[in-house]
């Protein structure tokens, strides 16, 4: 961590990540796919259940990047106890409030779908499809804390072999129960959640097989150094962790959110307007996971030696991080631009879902190549432990610049009101993200000229 070329070690990191990531959301858009297949009412339901899964995700995220940040700062000062302590709070504490949000889902499933924005005719598939994606949301949510300290320990490639394993069964899952089954919707959620458990497992494997410096032990939560529980030490752990992953939870949950506020405007125009949206917003997210992989490639390099005191190599991996972003979502924006209207036909071969999602996909292409500076400067500060910065840097571009936009804009535009929030939305952010990140930059260069004088005078 401390010595591999901080290029190659991101890379190193980042493409099992990414590959990993790509599985993941292929599968879930192969969801989008199978049930597109039911007609335009069903592919809109699906996007919206989208919305309730990021909840289980925030939490997991929440949970999993705040303890892993934690952990690979720890490793990173030679405290491996305290590394253990933090893994198997973060892994016990997922799974009780993913319970938790379950049980509020199920109870209160039709007032929630309705103030996402489901219509009449929708609701029937929503319903079919979110009663198996609640039902396995506590592993949903503990698999992204599993993930994410498997990352932060540097070891990705076994992330990737449980999500990989998971997405892959879906894909087969998804056409034998909808069209083999005659399941339906409910096919395609019945799949979905079995693929999460599986990769809960496979994930949770990895911890027992020897592989990690960190594992899960109940009597290691809310200890002190002493070995003696106290609920104050709990209560800190818990705090420290909730507040170093703030970041996203408010990213995860402003997107969650923000879908609502895009599916109740787009509700105006049709069935045919939240599909077309929901499928462009599945095709973008597949998209901006390669610089969420590159993003999550830098966050155990940036961690681990941000404790180690090794601030050029922090700089350089985010430099890295960034450039490698543009140049590859660049290349795959300018193809997705072309190819638009084939790409949204592929999932709903509807002329008023492809009339809407093409231009939408477009406007949205153009705005990718802020996505690495916007994601990268992001996982940068989550990394090192600058929550204020990274979670306010989440919510602009999740929620606080996107939502006023979405709401505004339909008044003066209509449809196109629509299409173009969330591309001005990400303009904006990219923005306001200068006078943070260069001012960190010129901290970092001062913290480094700092250490050296102090490594002279020994």
């Amino acid at each position: 961590m401390t010595e591999t070329p901080v290029s190659k070690l991101i890379l190193q990191l980042a493409v099992p990540t990414i590959i990993s990531m790509l599985i993941t959301n292929i599968y879930n858009t192969g969801d989008t796919y199978f049930v597109s297949r039911i007609g335009t009412s069903a592919s809109g339901a699906v996007g919206i259940v989208f919305a309730l899964m990021a909840i289980f995700q925030a939490l997991g995220f929440m949970f999993g990047h705040g303890a892993g940040s934690i952990i690979s700062r720890h490793l990173g000062a030679e405290d491996p106890d305290a590394a253990v302590k933090f893994a198997s709070t973060s892994f016990f504490g997922s799974f009780g409030v993913g319970i938790l949000a379950a049980l509020f889902c199920m109870v209160f499933m039709n007032p929630i779908l309705r103030l996402l924005g489901t219509t009449d005719t929708i609701l029937p598939y929503a319903r079919a499809y979110a009663f198996w994606i609640f039902l396995s949301g506590p592993f949903l949510a503990t698999s992204c804390v599993l993930n994410n300290i498997l990352r932060y320990e540097g070891r990705a490639f076994y992330a990737m072999i449980g999500l990989t394993a998971g997405g892959i069964l879906n894909l087969i899952g998804d056409p034998i129960l909808m069209f083999g089954f005659h399941l339906g919707v409910s096919g395609a959620g019945i799949s979905t959640a079995v693929s999460q458990v599986i990769s809960f497992l496979i994930l949770l494997r990895m911890f027992y097989s020897g592989k990690t410096v960190t594992h899960f032990s109940i009597s290691t939560v809310g200890r002190t150094a002493s070995g003696l529980f106290r609920w104050k030490t709990l209560g800190r752990d818990i705090s420290d962790i909730v507040k170093t992953g703030f970041a996203s939870f408010v990213r995860q949950t402003l997107n969650s959110v923000s879908t609502g506020f895009l599916t109740s405007q787009a509700s105006a125009y049709g069935d045919a307007a939240i599909a077309g949206m929901s499928i462009v917003g599945r095709v973008v997210f597949l998209m901006v996971s390669v610089a969420i992989g590159i993003g999550q490639g830098l966050q155990p390099v940036a961690a681990f030696n941000y404790g180690a005191g090794k601030y050029r190599r922090v700089k350089r991996g985010y430099g890295f991080t960034v450039a490698a972003g543009t140049v590859v979502l660049g290349i795959i924006a300018l193809v997705m631009a072309v190819f638009a209207s084939p790409v949204i036909a592929w999932f709903r071969p509807d002329a008023d879902v492809v009339r809407i999602g093409a231009p939408a996909l477009r406007w949205q292409c153009a705005t990718c190549l802020l996505q690495a500076w916007i994601i990268g400067s992001n996982m940068l500060f989550q990394s090192i432990g600058k929550s204020f910065r990274a979670s306010l840097l989440a919510a602009l571009k999740s929620g606080v610049c996107f939502i006023p936009l979405v709401c505004i804009l339909p008044k003066f535009w209509g449809i196109n009101g629509v299409i173009l929030a969330q591309p001005l939305a990400d303009v904006i952010t990219a923005a306001v993200t200068v006078p943070f990140i260069v001012p960190f930059m010129r901290e970092l260069r001062e913290a480094e000229q700092k250490a050296a004088r102090n490594y002279k005078k020994v």
